[in-house]
Order: structure tokens, then C-alpha cells, then sequence
């Protein structure tokens, strides 16, 4: 591992095998990869890729993630969607890509990636702003979601505000702070959207220091006493994105809820 944690979201990684789209503007796209070595199908891994919902960074960050996951046997796509700063990106294009996605890239990967992919709904691996754009599409549309792996997500974009992560990213996301628009946070926000029927696994950095820990610890917590059925993992010596780096020292359990939330289904 690097000593820059960052150096994850630069490294290159292999092309995918295959790119498709799962709407018609040009970042309604994923890019799909065969899982590695044989075995029986399994599940569709759709990872939401992190950023803070910026048009800066895109997809192509998690491609050490992408082709880590495929080499733990699981067929892979690393989904586009329309991000702040770009048309029609924000409320409630980004949200609504992210539900588009998850219902369609399990059938187009199927056709693309045969024999690999097993039926039914996608795991959801979301890093960061990922991850809460994975757990509210497991709050809005539970039928389309097998399992939630949230890594350092945003839960609660109610505290994220107040604390002005990224230096108004969620206001740019929902195009206000909640007391302008309850509305749009009551529907996107996951510590609202409780409790998930979905089962979810949160990993968490005790070291991060652009999502903080305690957002998990009170999501997880609030979830539990609702009766949700999610697990919370801290990482002590972990940061923000050794989440999504293979070779990090966090990347044994990340495997490890992943093979957990397939094992549940």
C-alpha cells in the first residue's frame, strides 16, 4: 500500500471487459468485469463509486476496487451517474440514476457477462457518497437490493450539512440545507429512511477524516433500535479510502462482510 492512502483514487487499473448502458445520456453507463477463476454464477457486485456527489471525480477511481472484488469470483459493474456540476446532475437526477441502475445492470450483465452472473438483485458496495446513495436506494426500492456493504458512508446527510462536509456538497446535492428543503431530505437522507429491510454491513475508519466515524456508530445504532438488521465494522488503523484499496490492511474485511452478505441471501 502507498504511503498516500489517496494514491488509490489515480492507480490504473486494467480496461473493463465490457461497458454498458442502462440509460441513454452519456453517464448513464457502467463498466463490467468477469469474475476471476470458475465456479458457479453469483451475484451481480454493483459498486456506487464516492466523491461527494462531484462531477470531478467519476468511476474510474474505483477501478483497483472493481478489479479487486472480480478477483475474489464476483462479476463487477462500476456504475455511472450524473453528478453536481454537470446537467441535470443533483436532486433528483443523481438519485434517480443510481435506482435506474440497480434495477436494469443485473439483466444487461447477465447478456454481457454469461453464465457469471447469477439471477436476481445486486450486492451494493458504496463507498462515501456511494454509500449513501446504495443505502437510499435500499430504503426506496428494497426489492431491487440483495445486501448493502456501505463503506464510510454519508448516513446522515442532515449532520453532514451542519458540518459542512466537502464544503457544501450536500447542499449542492439537494439544492438547499434541510430547513429549505425537508422534503427532498426526508426522501434521500438514510438515517431518516429507517429502518432498512435490506441487510447491510457498515465499515468504518476510526482514522477517517473526511467522513466521520460517529455517523455510522448513530446510523447503526438508530437502525438496530428500529429492528434493521445492520452490522458495523470499525477499522482502527484505517482512514477514508483504504475502504477501496486491495491492498490495504482493510481489504480482509472487506471481503469478508461481502462473502457475509452473499452468504445471507
Amino acid at each position: 500500500m502507498s504511503a498516500d492512502p489517496r494514491e488509490v483514487l489515480t492507480r490504473p487499473a486494467p480496461d473493463p471487459d465490457a461497458t454498458v448502458a442502462y440509460g441513454d445520456l452519456p453517464d448513464q453507463v457502467a463498466d463490467l468485469r468477469h469474475p476471476k477463476g470458475s465456479g458457479p454464477p453469483r451475484p451481480l457486485v454493483l459498486v456506487v463509486h464516492g466523491g461527494f456527489w462531484r462531477a470531478e471525480y467519476d468511476r474510474t477511481h474505483t477501478g483497483p476496487l472493481a478489479v479487486g472484488l472480480a478477483g475474489l469470483g464476483y462479476p463487477v459493474a462500476q456504475v455511472e451517474y450524473r453528478r453536481t456540476g454537470q446537467p441535470g446532475g443533483g436532486w433528483p437526477g443523481t438519485l434517480a440514476d443510481v435506482r435506474d441502475a440497480v434495477a436494469t445492470l443485473p439483466a444487461l450483465a447477465a447478456r454481457a457477462l454469461p453464465d457469471r452472473v447469477a439471477p436476481g438483485p445486486p450486492l451494493l458496495v458504496g463507498h462515501s457518497a456511494g454509500g449513501q446513495l446504495a443505502l437510499y436506494v435500499a430504503a426506496t426500492a428494497p426489492e431491487t437490493v440483495a445486501g448493502v456493504l456501505a463503506l464510510a458512508p454519508v448516513a446522515d446527510l442532515v449532520e453532514a450539512y451542519r458540518r459542512d462536509l466537502d464544503g457544501g456538497a450536500v447542499a449542492a446535492l439537494l439544492g438547499g440545507g434541510p430547513a429549505e428543503v425537508p422534503d427532498r431530505y426526508a426522501q434521500a437522507d438514510p438515517s431518516v429512511a429507517l429502518p432498512l429491510r435490506t441487510r447491510t454491513v457498515v465499515i468504518h475508519g476510526v482514522r477517517d477524516e473526511q467522513v466521520p466515524i460517529m455517523m455510522s456508530r448513530s446510523f447503526v445504532a438508530k437502525a438496530r433500535t428500529l429492528g434493521a438488521s445492520v452490522a458495523l465494522v470499525e477499522l482502527p488503523d484505517c482512514e477514508h479510502f483504504g475502504l477501496i484499496d486491495p491492498t490495504s490492511s482493510a481489504w480482509s474485511a472487506v471481503a469478508a462482510a461481502l462473502r457475509s452478505l452473499q452468504q445471507d441471501q
